[in-house]
């Protein structure tokens, strides 16, 4: 691990605060910008935490990046394709397992993605069902949503 870093986003009164938690690491050869994200409910603030997202995992300074997260819109709002415009929507690139995140006992809707930058190869993503040792009830446990997870290849 090279530097790991909590950023807050600007308050909006009245909402929820929230952040990023950032790192860059190093494994091999390889150097990597991660992101992790829960952006607002409300959509013009989520837009702009979008743009805002953006601008922080450029400002990592490593040559390849991950961005995760509950963005608490489906792929086809606005700040989602915000995203996915400027980087890979990994599910959408590698789909495997399930697709849908929230709610875990009545799951109908993708609102939690990965997304890497390009030059990054995407495996697979999803929601792990069925991955070895990961029984549905710790799915289900795991939070207030279903996890997704990436199987990524990230050049040296």
């Amino acid at each position: 691990m090279e530097r790991t870093e909590d950023v807050l986003l600007p308050l909006t009164p009245g909402l929820h605060r929230r952040g990023f938690a950032t790192a860059v690491v190093r494994f091999g050869k390889a150097r990597l910008g991660v992101l992790s994200c829960h952006l607002s409910l409300q959509k013009d603030e989520r837009y702009a935490q979008g743009g805002m997202l953006l601008d922080r995992l450029a400002g990592l300074g490593a040559p390849h990046a991950v961005a995760g997260g509950d963005l608490n819109e489906r792929p086809e709002g606005p700040t989602f394709r915000r995203l996915a415009a400027g980087l890979t929507d990994c599910r959408a690139a590698a789909p495997w397992g399930g697709e849908a995140t929230s709610t875990p006992a009545d799951p109908h809707q993708r609102i939690d993605a990965i997304f890497a930058t390009r030059g990054i190869e995407v495996l697979g993503c999803g929601v792990p069902h069925g991955a070895p040792g990961v029984s549905e009830d710790d799915l289900r446990a795991a939070t207030d949503h279903l996890p997704v997870l990436a199987a990524l290849r990230v050049p040296a």
